[in-house]
């Protein structure tokens, strides 16, 4: 392999932003929230990962690169553990739980140019903050930010959050979708349905909307990555281009869906090399990345056992490795 090999979907977490919302009463409303659309048995699970297994992996680089060797993984692009979103903040509180996260990110970056790139936190509730966030990181060298499906009830799609897209596309910075927790309600609550199913459909919800919504059409050369695969619209995306076709009310946008679908990039957590054909089958080799999830437990340990063996060609290979999410992160391919 001459190309470096890269994972753009590996997240840390800062201890520095959790002091900052410890004390704060919408933080524990949210936390009893989130646990609620988990159910008991989810929630009590994830609370003896994350202090046994999740915080060390989370925080200890030196773990982290371990990990990193024993997958194969040369380059990782970090994001906060997406239970950091906080979008319940005020705009003082989230100008300080953004500039805290970057600031560690880039710290991470620059202490290890070779192995980390950080993608930045936003505070989407507040748009035109955003922006300023995205834009300030962009200066230190981070190479985009994550957020999620839905910004304090408000879809990416809402016109609301047009000056944050315009400056994310003018900068040439990647986003990357991830979405915390699910709002399908309680028939989502046993099983860990909630991040099993419920996950994918809010990246499929998100990204529908994007698309239905013009947002693309406004932004022709967003960097869009999406996590999880995409979620359930790159393996379905023919009854998309079906309603665009037959209902009225569905033909919003410039071209027909799947169209979209060769302009965002998606991550190759999908779990099986058949799911991976299918994958690049819809939206093409050249949009697909290396995702992991780590250190979470619905992410991978292999993600290079899964590339080779799926019926691809090598050059397709090559792309998915890395050669792909070093041209969307701007960075030199060895």
């Amino acid at each position: 392999m001459n190309t470096r090999v890269v994972d753009i979907h590996a997240h840390v977490l800062v201890p520095a932003v959790e002091v900052l919302v410890a004390d704060r009463p919408e933080r524990i409303a949210a936390l009893r929230a989130q646990g609620e659309a988990a159910g008991a048995a989810s929630t009590q699970h994830n609370r003896q990962l994350f202090a046994n297994e999740y915080m060390p992996k989370l925080t200890n680089v030196a773990t982290r690169l371990a990990a990193m060797d024993a997958m194969g993984v040369d380059m990782q692009a970090v994001s906060v553990s997406p239970t950091q979103y906080y979008y319940w903040a005020d705009r003082d509180l989230a100008q300080a739980i953004a500039q805290t996260a970057n600031e560690h990110l880039a710290e991470l970056a620059a202490a290890h140019p070779d192995r980390f790139v950080g993608l930045a936190t936003v505070s989407l509730q507040h748009p035109d903050l955003a922006a300023e966030q995205l834009t300030i990181a962009m200066k230190h060298g981070l190479r985009g930010c994550q957020i999620s499906t839905l910004i304090d009830g408000a879809e990416l799609a809402d016109r609301r959050h047009d000056p944050f897209w315009s400056r994310a596309e003018a900068l040439g910075a990647v986003v990357f979708v991830h979405p915390l927790g699910c709002t399908l309600g309680d028939r989502v609550q046993p099983y860990y349905l909630s991040n099993i199913v419920g996950q994918p459909i809010e990246t499929a919800l998100a990204l529908s909307h994007l698309i239905f919504g013009g947002t693309l059409d406004r932004h022709p050369r967003l960097k869009l990555c999406a996590a999880h695969g995409g979620g359930y619209l790159p393996s379905y995306i023919a009854r998309s281009d079906h309603g665009y076709a037959v209902r009225p009310e569905s033909r919003t946008m410039a071209h027909a869906p799947s169209t979209y679908l060769k302009r965002i990039w998606f991550d190759s957590l999908v779990y099986t090399p058949r799911a991976l054909e299918t994958l690049v089958r819809e939206v093409g080799a050249s949009q697909v990345v290396i995702g992991t999830d780590y250190p979470f437990d619905m992410g991978t340990t292999a993600p290079l056992q899964q590339i080779e063996q799926a019926d691809l060609s090598e050059a397709a290979r090559e792309c998915i490795r890395g050669r792909n999410a070093l041209e969307l992160l701007s960075l030199s391919p060895t």
